[in-house]
Order: C-alpha cells, then structure tokens, then sequence
C-alpha cells in the first residue's frame, strides 16, 4: 500500500498538484479497529470533504470489514477490500459503500460448481470452519451445486478447540463413499486442520481448497503430502507488478525504525534479536532480505498483493476523475456546477461505482485453476493449470490450459466421485426418495421401449416396424419371418412336394406304358390320367407357399390350390359315378352307360371346376389376397404373410372343396362292395377319408397356427391329402402291374365279375 501511494504521488499525470496521504492500522484486534472506523469518521486529513476521510482501505476477513463498514457507512465513506471475499458483503442496501477487488464469493462458488461439473464430481464432502466467509460460502456451494445435479454427502464443521469434532470428521472422511472434498475455510484454519490431519492416514481423496488457502505453498511440509499432493482449487490471479519485488528486498529496519512489526519479521527471517543476550546473535539492520528464501522474498509473482495495488489506484483514480470534472465545467455554471463537483467529490463511491466496479461493489471475477504438486522434500510447486474468467460467455468461463500435466490425489488419472454411476443408455433414470438426487436408481427399459441417452428419466416406444436391440439403446428394423426355402421346414416341405410330383409322373408313365392292359382299361383310363395331372398341380401349387410373399405369388397359391384341388376331387367324383354307372349298366335291361358316358364325364369335371374357377376370380375381383407385415402376433418380429383379403371367399373355396369330397367319399362308400373288378370304390372310399379327416384337421389346426407355420399347416394339409389320394387310389394298381402281372388280365377279371353276377341272381331269386 505505501509502495502504491508513492509511486502514484512520483506520478506527474496522476492527480497533478496533489499528494495522498495515508494512516495504518494494525488490523489486529477490536479495539484497534474500532479505533480506525472512528478515526475515519472524525479525522483532519486536508483532503477530506467535510471532515470525512477520503477512503478506507480493509480489511482481509470479511466478518471484519463488515464490523467496519456498519461504523463508516453512516457517513458515506468508500470502504475498499482487497481479501474481503464473503458474497454477503455485495448487498448494497446493508452495505452501501464496501468495495473490493477481489470476486467474490459468488463467482467462487460458481467456479468451484463449474470445476465439479467439468470433472462430474457429482458426489462431494464439504469441510468448513466457522466464521462468515467459511459458512456463508459453504451454504452457498450447497445451493449452488444441487442447481446443476451436484450432491453433498456430508458437511461438517471444523473447530479448532473440539476434539471430538476432529474425530467426527476424519472418521467420515474414512467412511464416506464420496472421493472429493470441498476444504472450504480461511488460512489460519486451514493451516490448523492440516496440522491435525497428519496424525490420520486419510488417503484416496481429491482436496478440493478454497482461493483463502489453495496458494499457500508454505502449507506444504513432508507430513502433509499424502494429504495434499494433488489438491486443486482457484488462487486469485497472479500478476507482475513493476518495482515491487526490488522495494520489498530493500526493506531495512531503519526505513521505519519504530516498526515492531518489521522487527518482528527481520527477527524471525535472520534467527537474530535487536535486544542483545547471550541465547541469540544480535540483529544489525544490514542483513541481506536477498538471501533469505521464504513467501515474502518471492517476488516474481504476486496475488492478495495485487489486489491492494488495485485497490489504492481505484481510489486514485476516481478521485483524479472528479477533480477533472470539477476544474473543467465550473466556469460554465460557477454556482451549481461547482456545488455538484464538491458533492461527487465527498461522495467517492459514486464513481467508484461508475468507473472500476459493478453495481454490488465487486470487481471482474478472474482465478487461476492452481494444482499442487509435491516434491520429495515435502515442497510444493503450485502450478497453474487452467483460468477461469466470469466475463466470457457460459460454458467458456472455465477453460484448462491445452498440455496442463494434471496430479490427483490418490489417482494417477481423473478421480471419479459419484453416489451412483449415470445410467447408460438402454436403462431409465428413477429418483429415490429416501436418497439424494445423485444417489438415483437405474431400471432397464421394459420390452418394447428404449433409451438412447445417459440418465434418461423415459424409455421410449420403438415404431411398429422397428425393435430394441439387446442392449435397449437403439431401434433396429425388426427381422421378418417368413416360410423359407433354406430352413429345415420349408426345404423338408418343398422336398416332399417335389418328391410327390416325381411319384406323379413315374404313375402316369407306368400307367401310359400299360394302358392297354385290363386293370388300366378298367378303371376309365382318361380319368385317371386327368387326376394324376390333377395332383401334380397339387403338389406343385404347394411351393407356391413357400417362399416371401408378394401380391402375385398371394394370388396365385390360394387360387391355384383351390382350382387344382376341385379339378382332382371332380375327377375322383367322376371315376366314383363310373364305377356305379358301370355296376348298374350290367343289370338286366339297364341303359344308364348311355347318361354317364365319356362325354358326361368331362363335362362334369369341367363344370365342376368351372365353378370354382367362377368363385375365385369374384374373389379375386372384390378383394383379393395380398402380403401384409403381421406384427401383432410377435412383438419382436415382423411374420410377412399373405392376408386373405376376402375371409368368405377363402371359407368358401374350401367349403365347395369340402362338398365335392363329403359327395365322393358317399358315393364310394356305397359302391365298396362292387366286384373286385370295380374295386377302385374301396380305394376311394379310403382316399376320402384320408383327405377328409386331413382337411377337418386342417381347420382348427390352421387357426390356431403362429406366424409362418400357419402356411406350414397349409403346405402339409396340401400335401397329405395329395399323397393320401395319390397313393389309395393308384399305388395297388401298379403293384399289380409291376408286381403281379399275373392278375393283370382280361380272364381273371371276367371271372370275378362273373362270380359277383351269379351271386347276385340268387340274392334276386330269393
């Protein structure tokens, strides 16, 4: 301060004409603070307005300078602080002329939440001292934190005197699951803390330290470096200032030879006294400060020191402002202008508030990010690690130096201090009640929903066509599901359908190679001809089922079972009616070969077929079968299937086939019994039943299907009643073509016929 005011006064710019004087007070003490807030008020100093002291430069405690500022702002005094940190001191209504050039708590405890937020510290320990700058900033990091998702675990209360209470507070820092710790107290306290806290292996936490202590280095020493290697915390800036470090090295004891203060230090820094004795080397006065290694000597940098510099030059300066204005504009308007300029002058604050701080009396918060790192000799490099500066926009405040080479306490990489981890994505965040906010619960998503965000408080519905993958983060095209040709069922169900058309054709061709022979003849070859290309339709309209759906391919698997499936029950039909029509014909004075002959045959089959032909395409025309995604059945697939469009026309397909089948099987039934030449009855009769109870079967079973095998029920319901037909009615005539050619002949089947006719006169006879 003294170094500042003489340097101001050598300057000839600088309030030319004037010179500052000055008073010092030790600050130590009530009763000299009181003295000093008096003095203030009643002193003589010629540059006063109206008695008044021009300024008041203190005091480093807030609780202090707000003791002060109650005595001198009844007389609108500028008080102006240079360590004062407490944010309570920013309120201008209780405080109307305190000042200070240091931030204020406020942007401290903005800092220190930013610092927290930067590193997700978001489970922390505060440890405070008692007093107004400790428990107003620790209470004010409280709020501040749970604003941006920061929780506090534990706060305790440091007091030098309790014992009890140290104990309280290390074994909490051993339980504690947090690993950060606010160290939130002023330097003397701190300075005692770590002094107890040597005693306790307390390791593994991150000390996080307040701008009151965090650039102490003399704090450091070979007992606290288990504590303190790796603590961070904001310094107040360090600045160069011109001249200082030469004139503080030059102090002697005579440039102020009644200075016990100076004594003091020249006493304790040369282990040397001014009161002579035989215990301890006498003091000169000459001593060398050079040669002397200590917080004082080191004057390459400067903190707290620049914040007085600031100080004092504030008051300069506005007080050079309203002396200008008052020598500039008072000739204008001698009487009023001047009374004006006398009015600023007495009341400083004003342009102080004007000039140098903001409307709550605080200057632009600026700090330095400071890390400490220890040595082996227990010494301490506070190096700077990053700024931060609450002019710049949010988000850019706190920004790290590019290659800051970071030391952790109890870590060699960033410490991770959370009550719970966040939840990842594919997990939904839920707050317990009976716990902090940062000590949440994490539940997976619940099926159908996802997350794709960390600690999201939702999951979110997939869309209809899309599903969660296994993690629960992300929505992926569902798979589709579809009757294959390269799964094992629908290659077993294409290759029986393939086998059945190959046993179709080697039928027609044993049937073509023998078609002159009795038991080909007998058993109206055209028709038979026209059912084996009947059921190789049949097995071939089966593969149209398999395969992905597409309109066509839907079209064309329903209409083409149908159609086939009735042209093979009308040839069965026909074949049934032949062989009843032939019985009767060979009764005495029959003449019914002549209503059912050839030509009644095929035009039966047609007719018969026609209509079923004539139902399709009314189904096809009004509405048709299509592909369609079903996703209702399965949550987690898409079933790709053909809908049948029009239900009734699909029912009534199968009802017609159903009829003619129901009509056959009565027919054959009734014709069993006929001679052994006609006994394609009794194989029909079988056929029928097979196919019958295939199709009655079919129903139930093809409803109540899932997803592709609905087609498979289909594919298999085709295919049985095709091979039940194929083989009843044709596999006992080829076993006796290819096997008992014997039988195979016009003589043998003569006889039976013969046999049945005598028989049955006999029964007439009677």
């Amino acid at each position: 301060m003294i170094f500042t005011v003489e340097e101001i006064n050598r300057n000839p710019s600088l309030l030319p004409g004037l010179r500052l004087g000055y008073k010092v007070y030790n600050g130590c003490g009530t009763e000299n603070l009181i003295r000093a807030a008096i003095e203030a008020i009643n002193g003589n100093d010629p540059l006063a307005c109206g008695g008044q002291t021009l300024a008041v430069l203190s005091h480093s405690s807030s609780g202090v300078s707000d003791n002060i500022n109650t005595i001198i702002s009844a007389v609108s005094v500028p008080q102006i602080s240079h360590l004062s940190t407490c944010a309570c001191l920013s309120d201008k209504v209780r405080y109307p002329t305190f000042f200070r050039t240091v931030p204020s708590d406020k942007f401290q405890i903005t800092a220190l939440v930013q610092l927290m937020k930067y590193f997700d510290w978001r489970w922390v320990g505060i440890i405070h001292s008692v007093g107004t700058y400790a428990e107003d900033g620790a209470s004010e990091f409280v709020k501040e934190a749970q604003k941006e998702g920061i929780c506090v675990e534990y706060t305790m209360v440091y007091l030098e005197t309790s014992k009890s209470r140290l104990r309280a507070i290390t074994e909490t820092l051993k339980e504690s699951s947090s690993k950060v710790v606010l160290l939130f107290m002023s330097l003397s306290f701190a300075k005692t803390f770590l002094a107890h806290m040597e005693e306790y292996n307390i390791t593994g936490k991150q000390w996080v330290g307040s701008e009151s202590w965090i650039s102490a280095a003399y704090l450091a020493s070979a007992e606290r470096k288990h504590i303190l290697h790796g603590a961070i915390g904001y310094a107040i800036p360090q600045a160069s200032i011109p001249g200082l470090g030469e004139y503080l090295l030059s102090l002697k004891p005579s440039d102020e030879p009644h200075s016990s203060l100076i004594k003091t230090i020249w006493e304790k820094f040369f282990d040397c006294s001014f009161t002579p004795s035989n215990t301890s080397t006498s003091c000169s006065g000459a001593e060398d400060l050079r040669t002397v290694s200590s917080d004082y000597t080191y004057v390459a940098k400067f903190r707290e020191e620049n914040n007085v510099y600031t100080a004092v030059y504030s008051v300069a300066f506005a007080l050079h402002v309203l002396l200008q204005f008052s020598r500039t504009y008072t000739d204008e308007d001698p009487n009023s202008l001047h009374e004006f300029g006398r009015e600023c002058l007495c009341n400083l604050q004003n342009c102080l508030s004007e000039v140098f701080f903001d409307e709550n009396g605080d200057s632009i918060a600026k700090y330095d990010l400071v890390n400490w790192q220890m040595k082996e000799d227990g010494s301490a490099d506070i190096v700077i690690i990053g700024q931060f500066d609450d002019s710049l926009p949010e988000g850019n405040k706190l920004k790290l130096k590019d290659n800051a080479n970071i030391v952790w306490g109890g870590s060699n990489n960033v410490v991770r201090s959370v009550c719970r981890e966040p939840c990842p994505p594919g997990t939904r965040k839920a707050v317990n009640k009976n716990k902090p906010v940062c000590c949440f619960d994490c539940f997976h998503c619940s099926e159908g929903t996802i997350s794709n965000k960390t600690n999201s408080l939702d999951c979110s519905p997939c869309p209809p066509e899309v599903w969660p993958n296994e993690m629960r983060d992300d929505c992926v095209p569902k798979p589709t599901e579809y009757l294959s040709y390269t799964e094992t069922t629908g290659a077993l169900l294409t290759g029986f359908g393939t086998f059945g058309v190959f046993l179709s054709l080697l039928i027609t061709t044993i049937f073509f190679t023998h078609k002159e022979t009795p038991i080909v003849k007998a058993n109206n070859s055209e028709l038979s001809f026209l059912l084996l290309f009947s059921l190789k339709l049949c097995f071939l309209c089966s593969l149209t089922f398999v395969g992905r759906p597409t309109q066509w391919s839907c079209m064309l698997r329903h209409t083409t079972f149908s159609i086939t499936f009735v042209l093979c029950i009308s040839c069965v039909l026909g074949k049934t009616i032949v062989v009843l029509m032939a019985f009767r014909a060979r009764r005495p004075g029959s003449n019914m070969t002549k209503w059912f002959g050839p030509a009644q045959q095929r035009l039966s089959v047609l007719i018969l077929t026609l209509v079923q032909v004539v139902i399709c395409i009314i189904w096809l025309t009004i509405n048709p079968p299509f592909p369609k995604k079903n996703m209702q059945y399965y949550r987690d697939r898409i079933i790709l299937e053909c809908a049948l469009g029009s239900v009734i026309g699909f029912w009534t397909v199968l009802a017609y086939i159903g009829v003619l089948a129901t009509l056959c099987f009565v027919l054959a039934f009734l014709a069993r019994k006929l001679p052994d030449s006609f006994n394609e009855a009794k194989l029909i009769t079988f056929s029928m039943l097979i196919f019958c109870a295939v199709w009655i079967t079919f129903i139930p079973a093809y409803v109540s299907s899932p997803g592709k095998f609905t087609v498979a029920v289909e594919i298999f319901a085709i295919l049985a009643s095709s091979f039940g037909l194929l083989l009843c009615i044709f596999a006992p005539k080829c076993y006796i073509i290819l096997l008992r050619p014997e039988q195979n002949s016009k003589k043998r089947i003569m006889g039976k016929v013969k046999t049945y006719k005598t028989t049955l006169k006999k029964h007439e006879d009677c």
